[in-house]
């Protein structure tokens, strides 16, 4: 069985529980919505262009890629918020057949936006049914099976897709072409996330002082989903531990327990460098050999491990495979003492 990760940027289940008996922890407006400055002016004119030609028109639909825990799914919320309609959230994974789209796409109305996660997984059958429901918004099904079969084309309400990926390199060209709007999330800054840290403090009723808040800020990968999880930990350990009050000690002790260290790694990262290094030194190491060497699989490596080590610099690509760099080096030798 699989071990959860406090630094795993995808949604684990226990967080999907808490979010049910607490009040949710997502913004709901763009003034909520902490970071991504960017993104959202743009999508504050695309919106505000909509509402005010007042002709029946939609938003383009909408291509959010990015690293994963950095908010695409909140900021779907958000789109359909401001925009005043409903929201519909599916995955690619989730629409096995042609049929599964073609009910959720007839179940829509005029507004709606539908919020599709993990776009590029969609199987290309139903892509193909995608592209004209996006395009012209026209559903072409065939009724029937051999030389009784026949094609019928139903008329569909407008709406607005909101795609999420993690990998738009994956994206087939027709369909990433249908998007009106598209924008990469970026990790975000360290006072970014002292302010979401100290927002979810508000909504969960939790003092945190601001020391311990930065000190959190920091060991959270500048990732807002990691940022929530591990200060549910913390305050968890603070009620159990302390007061209730999270201050620079309980949080440090309670980072130590974790074992995330001062650049937020986890074990398991530290692991996959330690074993480039000890076996390979400074020659380049192949992804599939770092997924055999750790046992993990080669996608999850390449999605979730490597992108926030690139961006601290302790891991780089080469032509030839990824090497530890010297920044690397030095880190594995401050925590583990092995160089």
């Amino acid at each position: 069985m699989a071990i959860e990760r406090l630094v795993e940027p995808t949604a684990a289940q226990s967080d999907m529980e808490e979010e049910r008996m607490e009040i949710s922890l997502r913004p709901t407006t763009f003034d909520e919505y902490i970071g991504q400055e960017h993104l959202k002016n743009n999508l504050r004119l695309a919106i505000e262009a909509v509402k005010k030609r007042d002709d029946g028109s939609t938003l383009d639909h909408v291509l959010l890629y990015g690293p994963p825990g950095l908010g695409k799914t909140t900021m779907a919320g958000v789109i359909a918020h401001e925009l005043g309609t409903s929201l519909r959230v599916t995955s690619g994974p989730a629409i096995e057949r042609a049929g599964d789209l073609a009910s959720i796409l007839t179940n829509l109305k005029d507004g709606d936006v539908l919020f599709i996660d993990e776009i590029h997984r969609l199987r290309r059958t139903v892509e193909e049914v995608l592209y004209s429901a996006m395009e012209d918004y026209k559903l072409d099904i065939v009724i029937g099976k051999g030389p009784a079969a026949r094609s019928v084309r139903l008329d569909l309400p407008r709406f607005t897709v909101i795609g999420a990926t993690t990998r738009t390199g994956s994206l087939a060209g027709p369909l990433r072409d249908r998007f009106g709007i598209i924008h990469r999330l970026e990790y975000y800054k360290k006072p970014e996330i002292e302010q979401i840290i100290n927002r979810t403090a508000r909504i969960l009723k939790t003092k945190i002082v601001p020391q311990a808040c930065e000190l959190l800020a920091g060991r959270a990968r500048l990732t807002p989903r990691i940022a929530n999880r591990i200060f549910k930990r913390v305050r968890d350990y603070a009620d159990v531990n302390g007061d209730g009050v999270i201050d620079v000690k309980l949080a440090k002790d309670a980072l130590k327990l974790m074992e995330i260290d001062e650049l937020g790694l986890d074990p398991a990262d530290r692991n996959m460098l330690r074993l480039m290094y000890e076996n390979y030194g400074d020659r380049p190491v192949g992804l599939t050999t770092i997924a055999a060497l750790t046992g993990d699989e080669a996608t999850t490596i390449e999605d979730f491990y490597e992108p926030y080590l690139m961006q601290l610099g302790l891991l780089t690509r080469t032509p030839k495979g990824r090497v530890v760099t010297e920044k690397g080096k030095k880190h594995l030798q401050k925590e583990l003492n092995i160089l």
